[in-house]
Order: C-alpha cells, then sequence, then structure tokens
C-alpha cells in the first residue's frame, strides 16, 4: 500500500490511499478507547566517545529513559519516551498509577484535547503523548511525520555531541566525527571559561571548519562572564554558544546578543509555545531549541516550530540522551517542520544498544525517516527486562 511517503504515485493510487486513510482514521476515531498504560524506567550503558559524558554539573555514562507502553480496545499499541536522567526518586510503578487512573478509557486520538486536560507534569506528559502519535500513526497506516503535515526531508542530519574534553581529547573525538560523517559538533562546556576556550581551540586545529561548532554551557555563567566568554570565541566562528546563562531574566540574554557576535541559542528557557513567543519578541536568541519532555510533547514543538518559521528563526531539536522512541519522535518533527533546517542534537549513536527491536540506521551523519506506520520503531519488551532499573 502506497501510503508513506510524499510524492510519487499516480492520481488513483492517491485516491485509494487516502480512502482508505479516512476508512480507517475515522473508524478508529469513532471507537477507540484506551484499557492500559505501564511506564518502565530502563537504565542503558553508554560508549565512548559519547561516554564519559562531562558537563559542569555532572559526570554520566548511562542514559536513564522512562518508556511508556498504551494499550488500545482496538488491539493497537503505542510506544512512547520520556527523559528522566538524575532525577531522584523517579518510579515507574508510581508514573503507571498516576497515569493509569486518569487516562484509562480515554479517546487516544484527540491529542489537542489530551493537552487541553492533561494534569500531568511536562515530562510524563510528553512521554504519553508520544504514544497517543504512534498509536494516531498505526491507526492511519501512515508514519508520524506524514500525520504532522508532511515529509520534507527524507534524511533528517544530526549533530554529535561531546561531553566536556581537554584540547587534545577533543580534537581526537572531533576528528573520530568527522569520518563518521557528521558536519556539527555540541559539546559541554561551563566548568572555566578558558577549559571551555582550550576545547574550542582543540577541535578548530584538529578539524579547522569541517564541523559546525556549538557549545553549552547549560546555564553556568553570569552575564558578564558570558559576555566575556562570547566575545572570546568570535574567532572560532561558532555556530552558537547555547544558554550560557540562566533561563531568567529574559532581558539578560537580549543584553548579551547586544555585547558579542557570538550568535545565541536558548534551550532551558524554551519551555512551551509561549515562552518561544516571549524570547522572539524580545531578540532574547538567534536559535531555539525546544525537547519534548521540557515542552511536553510532539505538538508543542511543532507548534513552536510553526512559531519561530513565521520569525524566520531557525530551531533544532535538543537531545536528553534519547532511546529509539523519542529520537524517532525528533526525527519525525524534524522531518515535516520548516524551522527545523539544521542538524539536531543526538547521542543515540552512543548506546551500548537501543531497546527497540530494530535500531534506527545511522547513515553519515543523518537518520533517515521511517516509512512504517506511527513512531515507525517497536520496543523490545527483552530488552526492556534486561534494562529496566527497578
Amino acid at each position: 500500500m502506497h501510503t508513506t511517503r510524499a510524492g510519487g504515485s499516480d492520481a488513483s493510487a492517491t485516491h485509494l490511499s487516502e480512502r482508505r486513510f479516512t476508512t480507517r482514521f475515522v473508524a478508529a476515531r469513532t471507537a477507540m478507547k484506551i484499557t492500559a498504560v505501564e511506564v518502565t524506567v530502563v537504565e542503558v550503558p553508554q560508549v565512548p566517545p559519547i561516554a564519559p559524558y562531562r558537563s559542569h554539573i555532572r559526570t554520566s555514562s548511562t542514559s536513564t529513559s522512562a518508556i511508556v507502553r498504551v494499550d488500545t480496545d482496538e488491539g493497537l499499541t503505542g510506544w512512547g519516551e520520556h527523559n528522566v536522567n538524575f532525577l531522584p526518586g523517579v518510579s515507574g510503578p508510581a508514573m503507571t498509577a498516576k497515569a493509569a487512573a486518569w487516562l484509562i478509557g480515554r479517546d487516544p486520538l484527540n491529542i489537542e484535547r489530551y493537552h487541553a486536560e492533561c494534569p500531568f507534569e511536562p515530562r510524563l506528559r510528553s512521554g504519553i503523548e508520544m504514544a497517543l502519535w504512534d498509536i494516531a500513526g498505526k491507526a492511519a497506516g501512515l508514519p508520524l511525520a506524514v500525520l504532522l503535515g508532511g515529509i520534507i526531508r527524507e534524511r533528517v542530519e544530526l549533530a554529535a555531541c561531546m561531553g566536556i574534553q581537554s584540547y587534545k581529547r577533543a580534537g581526537e573525538i572531533a576528528a573520530y566525527y568527522v569520518e563518521q560523517g557528521f558536519t556539527t559538533l555540541k559539546t559541554k562546556a561551563g566548568s572555566d571559561p578558558e577549559e571551555d576556550l582550550a576545547m574550542v581551540r582543540g577541535v578548530r586545529d584538529a578539524v579547522g571548519d569541517k564541523l559546525k561548532l556549538r557549545i553549552d554551557p547549560n546555564c553556568a555563567y553570569t552575564p558578564q562572564q558570558a559576555a566575556q566568554l562570547a566575545r572570546r570565541l568570535e574567532e572560532y566562528d561558532l555556530e552558537y554558544l547555547e544558554q550560557p546563562i540562566a533561563a531568567d531574566p529574559l532581558s539578560d540574554a537580549t543584553w548579551l546578543r547586544q555585547q558579542t557576535t557570538t550568535p545565541i541559542a536558548l534551550n532551558e528557557s524554551v519551555t512551551d509555545p509561549a515562552s518561544v513567543w516571549a524570547i522572539l519578541k524580545a531578540e532574547a536568541a538567534a536559535f531555539i531549541l525546544p525537547d519534548t519532555h521540557i515542552a511536553g510533547g510532539i505538538w508543542p514543538c511543532v507548534k513552536i516550530g510553526h512559531v519561530c518559521e513565521a520569525a524566520g528563526v531557525p530551531c533544532i531539536m535538543h537531545c536528553g540522551h534519547d532511546m529509539g522512541p523519542k529520537t524517532a519522535a525528533m526525527v519525525a518533527v524534524a522531518a515535516s517542520c520548516p524551522a527545523y533546517s539544521l542538524a539536531n542534537d543526538s547521542t543515540y549513536y552512543g548506546l551500548v544498544e537501543d531497546i527497540t527491536l530494530e535500531p534506527l540506521p545511522i547513515e553519515r551523519g543523518h537518520i533517515r525517516v521511517p516509512a512504517k506506520p506511527g513512531l515507525g520503531v517497536e520496543v523490545d519488551e527483552e530488552k526492556l527486562r534486561k534494562y529496566r532499573r527497578e
């Protein structure tokens, strides 16, 4: 059946696929109900060069996610994922009980109503919402990217990532990423400005301009420290300096942009479409980095993309050491929204193994949009048990 890609079939086949989509979607829309939900916390080891992943806050060599399963009375199962790295007291059974009490019996396809009424905090809300989109795609027989508007990028570019490194090690890792076909590198930063500068020099001395370079201090610096660092970074032609200062007040980011020619990107300041509207009005960022577990789901990230497209500001999907479901969701958003035109953050290639049946293949720094319905990935129940943290 010819319903999985944009373009490329004759009129009769297109009409048939649209009729099948409408029939299946309406049938599911009027009958389907959620019957069960389960949240499982998993912890998967990472491998070099991602591990050990050092920020100015901590160093880690594992990725922890909550994997969400939603079942329906039509026999469809949706999978979702939300980041729970470094959160104390995270419990899969507790999240399951909270989700089941509110979710069971509801319509999995009315995602706008889900957002209007959902009482959960953004992480859990996003993991469940991802599973609902997976169900919607399976009900329609279409990939998620098609449901979000259509595939405008068959292959989504990834930005390779790196923790804080020494001058020498930064150069070695940068050279490795160039060999692997990546064209963009994002590094952690923020322990010390001199260390940040040495790391940037290590990358530039090793690979020159073969990698676009982004550094992320994760709110480590005062506005004055960030301005001084940004000015010293100007000669290294960064693609952007990501959230070097606290998220509030937003006026500090506006001031910082006026002090330097190094472009400023915001991530921690991006919490929902309204926050992005405020950032754009304040001219506080040249780039916007949303994430599903911060914004509350796929749909808010799509809306953020629409706002930024209208303003002519590029978006980049942020990652939280994601596994297969969340990576597939990132690919769908980036493939379908014009604003997500640059390489998107990913450490997916740094997992010892994914928890899906078939990992998403990375080819020369790109992931091809999955052709299967929904997210395009299925969770391996055996791996879910293997990496279950509780």
